[in-house]
């Protein structure tokens, strides 16, 4: 169990050394990292070979990762905006048609990052293309920056919880395999799951804007629709860098992209499941070829050059000045997330999901206690883990464990997901909170016990809700 300790520990040590001894996130982060090392090196990793290597490569893994470069790039993004009065012209417009409703940006933020998540499907992507705009819009309308990182952090999970994601073909591509249910079994069961989850959001939003006491923007702070569409019409041009890359991925236009650049003829390497299924090779599609993740900050910071290119530096020493500035947060940010990624790939390679499948086989109790015990283990899975890594990893044994406790197959497959669901609301490993983070500009710390409340843990409560069937899915 060497790899479920070295969890506890990496947790431990980084809520002691920032909330006990007040230090930065970035040296907790540094130090959990560390510790988890320590085991590798004592314990030795799974598959019996070099911890030195498998720390050092998962060093360079994080180094590599498409969220690193998002979330720093996203840093940046965010300080440049503040130089120019594109994204100013941006919130007139939408405080003319939104802002007259009590908190109308975190509404917007929630009920667009369910629309972008059960599209795109991908938990750092729906906080990237819905933070880009929601988040400087809840800043300005008054909302603290850590609740506006939270609430869109805290929104990533539904990208899993709605059906086509590739998380849920992973888990019931398994369970086809082993003749537990028919792939289109899940598909209702985990649409009604996700808009269970959506309105819980939803009713979470009205009371964090009441006990907030965010108010509409003033009157006086609201320009009439006409004039603010007039002076601001060319800073819709911003969504363009979320709606470019999500025609090339999803829909004709990148059906017949894939078509014409015969994308579709190189396959993926199979996924093996923890039990040994085998999961046969999958072509490539667009999203494999264009990622969201990262264009949407390049094309974001590209637009975001050319209009507001009046109001930036136009020499050397200016931008070098403007970069420096933007230093420091590209310091806690980065480090943050290289140790948070790092840490995640040292625990991979301690056996961590190996060690808590074979809890979930030991586990025979009442359908509740199996619903209460299986979300909490794939739940502390995705915290280090992706979504779609847990669910083939344990995805497979859970159902069946519940399926032997009573439950029905889809919708304990549907519950499952939920659980897995809450990987971007899960600190501090969460991919999705140094998005937010790094968009809001704020220390992504701050986050870490709101997401707990309000979205991680009621999260694995509706999944245990829709298992027992309270919730009808």
């Amino acid at each position: 169990m060497i790899g479920v300790w070295a969890l506890v520990t990496f947790v431990v040590v980084i809520i002691v050394w920032n909330a006990v001894f007040k230090r930065n996130i970035g040296e907790s982060m540094i130090l959990g990292f560390l510790a988890v090392c320590a085991f590798a090196v004592i314990g030795g990793v799974e598959d019996g070979g070099s911890p030195l290597a498998a720390i050092w490569d998962g060093v360079l893994d994080s180094l590599t990762e498409e969220v690193t470069f998002a979330g720093l790039a996203f840093v940046f993004m965010s300080y440049v905006l503040t130089k120019t009065p594109v994204l100013d012209k941006l919130i007139d417009l939408l405080n003319s048609v939104l802002g007259r409703l009590r908190g109308g940006p975190v509404y917007t933020a929630t009920v667009a990052g369910g629309i972008f998540g059960a599209i795109a499907h991908i938990g750092a992507a729906v906080t990237a293309a819905v933070g880009s705009v929601t988040v400087p819009w809840m800043k300005r309308s008054g909302v603290k920056p850590e609740l506006a990182a939270t609430v869109v952090a805290g929104g990533a999970g539904m990208g899993v919880s709605f059906p086509f994601s590739a998380t849920m073909f992973i888990l019931v591509g398994g369970l086809a395999a082993q003749g537990v249910m028919e792939p289109d079994e899940i598909v209702k069961p985990l649409a009604l799951a996700g808009l269970w989850c959506l309105l819980y959001r939803i009713v979470l939003v009205f009371f964090l804007v009441r006990r907030n006491g965010i108010q509409p923007v003033a009157a006086s702070d609201r320009q009439p629709f006409g004039l603010s569409l007039r002076a601001g019409w060319t800073s819709l041009l911003l969504f363009l860098p979320i709606i470019v890359p999500l025609l090339l991925t999803r829909g004709p236009l990148a059906e017949a992209l894939g078509n014409y650049s015969a994308v579709g003829e190189t396959l993926k390497k199979p996924v093996t499941l923890s039990d040994g299924t085998t999961l046969a090779a999958q072509p490539y599609a667009m999203p494999d070829v264009i990622s969201l993740i990262t264009w949407i900050p390049v094309l974001m910071i590209a637009l975001v050059l050319f209009l507001g290119r009046k109001h930036l530096p136009r020499t050397a020493s200016g931008w070098m000045s403007t970069i420096g500035k933007a230093a420091p947060s590209f310091g806690v940010i980065g480090i943050t997330i290289i140790a948070a990624f790092a840490a995640s790939n040292v625990l991979a390679d301690l056996g961590l999901a190996s060690q808590l499948e074979g809890v979930l086989a030991g586990l025979d109790a009442p359908a509740w206690i199996m619903a209460i015990a299986i979300g909490v283990i794939v739940v502390a899975i995705a915290i280090p883990l992706t979504a779609s890594a847990t669910m083939a990893a344990v995805g497979p044994v859970a159902v069946v464990a519940l399926v032997g406790a009573g439950v029905p197959a889809p919708i304990a497959a549907a519950a499952v997901l939920i659980f897995a669901s809450t990987e971007g609301a899960s600190p501090p490993s969460g991919a999705p909170i140094y998005v937010a983070a790094g968009i809001a500009r704020v220390d992504p710390v701050k986050t870490f016990l709101p997401l707990l409340k309000y979205y991680c843990l009621p999260i694995l409560g509706m999944g245990v809700l829709i298992a027992v069937g309270f919730l009808p899915v």
